[in-house]
């Protein structure tokens, strides 16, 4: 059994695994909100902050599964499942949603090079 400073020790790095990878799913949705308001600039910009917030997740998701993998005592957490799900799941929000910048923003593209090229034909 681990000792208690060890314990909240790794209690904490598991709630800053989660914090970081919720405020990356609050500048993800903000990311939408720009996309649906064409604003592509600011959604790449928040999708930067997102992926800021989701290193630091994965940083600390990796020292604590190289912990265990050197060999050290790790105690089985429920809390740690819920990260590493909590993380893995906005990581595929953050792919999807970049995807989707991009996607929007080449159809708003092709949209409006239509658009031009028909008013020049008027």
């Amino acid at each position: 059994m681990l000792d208690d400073e060890t314990q909240n020790a790794a209690v904490k790095s598991t709630m800053e695994i989660i914090i970081n990878a919720g405020d990356a799913r609050a500048f993800i949705a903000a990311a939408l909100d720009n996309v649906g308001d064409f604003d592509y600039d600011s959604a790449k910009a928040n999708m930067e902050k997102a992926n800021d917030k989701l290193v630091i997740a994965h940083r600390l998701q990796t020292q604590k599964l190289q912990t265990e993998a050197e060999g050290e005592d790790v105690a089985y957490s429920v809390l740690f499942t819920h990260a590493q799900d909590t993380l893995m799941t906005i990581m595929s929000e953050y792919n999807l949603t970049k995807k989707l910048i991009t996607v929007f923003e080449k159809r708003d593209q092709q949209l409006n090079q239509t658009k031009e090229a028909h008013d020049e034909t008027k």
